[in-house]
């Protein structure tokens, strides 16, 4: 089966310094392009975190300090990244809650303003998860009938990755072999950053995901607690968390006689609340 496109479709895989979206580092990134005609184009790079890799981050995919100490640091690979995702959707396994964000800090770190405007993202995990609860591993196994051999090679995971969607496809009637359709069985639920800190409300508002404010409006917030941005800001989340919370700031801050009758009232009694 071959996949219905409208425009490239970036398979990738990290492995990385560890876990934390906010602080951790790209040490290998395998890139797989399928194009609309069905050709590919695949790029795989050892990246030079310009941190220590913690010994049980090594054990996992065995990239050693001593390994990419002469590669080239994610700065200088920025560059070529970017221009090979610039006009593609992208997919992944469990892309959607870890690659991509991470992936997004790495980029703007670099001074690359990413973001996923006018793209589809497919979480091939998602999809297996919702249909069958298993691992990657597993998946290639359940779908492909393959053993995963170098498992925790960025390359053998997005090639694997890749496998497993169009197997996915040639399994279930009814997932519609499209980007869009793929994207939208991917997510979990509507985020306004890629990490899940803000979340979309039922009415479409940003909404906080965790702490003390979780559930509440981050306008309502910021207008009840302004320190609370400045808090945010200084501590370590994402750097597109931070950019996200600095939009709807700014969208905050628009000229009162700009604002529709509806606006002004919630702005209202958003400060009437405030002072309760």
């Amino acid at each position: 089966m071959n996949l219905k496109l409208t425009k490239p479709l970036v398979f990738f895989d990290l492995e990385t310094t560890g876990v934390n979206i906010a602080v951790d580092r790209i040490v290998e990134i395998s890139i797989l392009k399928v194009f609309p005609n069905g050709n590919k184009e695949s790029k795989t790079w050892l990246v030079n975190p310009e941190v220590e890799i913690p010994k049980e981050a090594s054990d996992i995919h065995g990239i050693t300090n001593e390994k990419v100490v002469t590669e080239p640091t994610f700065k200088e690979l920025a560059p070529k990244v970017n221009e090979m995702i610039a006009d593609s959707d992208l997919a992944g396994f469990n892309s959607n809650r870890f690659d991509i964000p991470l992936l997004t800090e790495e980029l703007m770190r670099a001074g690359i303003d990413f973001d996923m405007k006018n793209r589809n993202a497919i979480d091939v995990q998602t999809i297996f998860h919702k249909k069958e609860q298993r691992t990657l591993s597993a998946g290639y196994q359940f779908y492909c009938g393959k053993t995963l051999e170098d498992a925790h090679s960025a390359e053998a995971d997005t090639l694997a990755t890749y496998e497993i969607l169009l197997a996915q496809l040639e399994k279930y009637d009814d997932l519609e072999n499209s980007v869009a359709s793929l994207s939208s069985f991917s997510k979990h639920g509507k985020r306004a950053d890629f990490a899940g800190f803000i979340l979309m409300n039922d009415d479409e508002k940003e909404i906080f995901s965790f702490g003390k404010y979780k559930g509440r409006t981050v306008e309502e917030v910021l207008t009840e607690n302004p320190g609370y941005f400045n808090w945010i800001q200084n501590a370590d989340f994402p750097l597109y968390t931070k950019k996200v919370l600095k939009q709807i700031k700014e969208r905050m801050t628009v000229p009162n006689e700009i604002l529709s009758d509806d606006e002004k009232l919630q702005a209202l009694q958003a400060k009437f609340n405030s002072k309760m």
